[in-house]
């Protein structure tokens, strides 16, 4: 019915009203079990939506398994392995309690989060700090050097950047965010101008914490080096703010993507369901020596960025991306042309200099992917499919048509 569609289309420009008055703040470093009730046991989080622990892609479970060591509850991974077999540590989905984390996910007890506060509407979201590149844990790598980086995040540099914070005061993420797609970020895949603008602010007050130089010095070595660093911050951000979108009931708008490597799922405005369906392999560029056929398939919680006009229904935003993900700069202007057929509105503060300062595609309406069969495209990380590898490429996909035709069919009839 027409009334039907007309209630709809309210309530979706109710969500992106939100999306569009949302500021979120950097405002300090807990651990993570303090952050996350769930996490004050023996539980883990992980990326995408609710996975059996038995089913856990192989990456995945590498990467659990390493943290499981980090936190002390096994002496040796093949302890850990027996332990999440067992059932003898909870596994729960990050997004379903107010946090999330790249690729694998995994966050544990003892690891520090950043906490992110959307001033606007009051709900705070938490992630792990960014790991920097080479074999990590969120890649499935867990031997001792990726053991050791992440107790130095806990003792170091965790409490560093809570401290640096606690000094500067509340740090504006989404003014980064629009400052950076200004300047060739998409931030999902690309954050090399985020990184410095963050690094520019938090600096000064780094080196006024009580850390001795030496850490200090570390610390910026470490962040400098790692373009990727602000990735944490702008996921955050965007789970601060699409859940708050989220609680408007009776949307079409996707409020969360991820995925597990088994499953992908989404939700839509004022629903806790996933709509899933079985995760893909991603097209991309690979590392020499391999290719698709020893990729992982999709897993992140990084995807809920293409839901906020970021990533990749925006990779004209950050046309050099090609050079890492694959594909041409024709191909990306041409993309993010037909995201704006998916969705219902355009970012206010996420503009587009190549595109005369359009906002970027915003809002997915589930409706409008089914009925013209156009996907939104994400950017990902690939990760290879055995343990231990880590990364072995980056790339894009689209994500299964089922989950967008599952979500519309419980739609109100028009």
């Amino acid at each position: 019915m027409a009334a039907a569609s007309a209630s709809l289309d309210a309530r979706n420009r109710e969500v992106v009203e939100r999306i569009g008055r949302s500021v979120v703040q950097w405002t300090g470093v807990l651990p993570a079990s303090q952050a996350v009730p769930a996490l004050q046991g023996r539980a883990l989080l992980h990326a995408g939506p609710p996975l059996d622990g038995t089913a856990m892609c192989s990456a995945m479970a590498n990467a659990a398994c390493g943290a499981v060591l980090y936190e002390g509850w096994a002496a040796s991974i093949d302890g850990a392995r027996r332990m999440l077999q067992a059932g003898e540590i909870a596994l729960l989905s990050a997004h379903d309690h107010a946090a999330l984390g790249p690729m694998a996910g995994i966050v544990s007890p003892s690891m520090p989060v950043l906490v992110l506060e959307n001033v606007t509407f009051g709900n705070r979201a938490y992630v792990t700090i960014n790991e920097g590149l080479g074999r990590t844990l969120r890649f499935g790598a867990n031997d001792p050097p990726v053991i050791e980086r992440l107790r130095w995040l806990e003792r170091s540099l965790g409490p560093m950047l809570g401290e640096a914070v606690r000094l500067a005061g509340p740090v504006d993420i989404t003014e980064i965010q629009g400052r950076a797609v200004q300047r060739g970020d998409e931030c999902h895949n690309r954050n090399k101008s985020a990184t410095s603008l963050l690094i520019r602010k938090i600096a000064p007050w780094l080196v006024r914490t009580s850390f001795d130089r030496e850490e200090v010095a570390r610390a910026l070595a470490f962040l400098d080096g790692n373009d990727h660093a602000f990735l944490n911050f702008s996921m955050a951000a965007v789970k601060a703010t699409m859940a708050a979108a989220h609680e408007v009931s009776g949307s079409s708008v996707v409020t969360c993507m991820a995925a597990n490597g088994v499953t992908f799922g989404i939700k839509i405005g004022g629903r806790d369901r996933w709509y899933t369906a079985p995760a893909v392999l991603a097209d991309g560029k690979y590392f020499e020596g391999y290719s698709q056929r020893e990729a992982n398939p999709v897993m992140g919680d990084s995807y809920i960025s293409e839901t906020c006009g970021l990533g990749g229904v925006a990779l004209a935003f950050a046309p050099a991306i090609v050079r890492f993900i694959g594909g041409s700069v024709e191909e990306a202007f041409e993309s993010t042309r037909r995201m704006y057929r998916i969705t219902v509105a355009e970012h206010p503060r996420f503009l587009i200099p190549v595109m005369g300062f359009r906002g970027s595609p915003l809002g997915i309406d589930v409706r409008a992917v089914v009925a013209t069969g156009i996907l939104p495209l994400i950017n990902t990380g690939i990760a290879h499919r055995q343990p231990g590898v880590g990364q072995i490429g980056a790339g894009r996909f689209r994500p299964p048509m089922e989950c967008f035709e599952e979500a519309a069919g419980e739609l109100p009839v028009e």
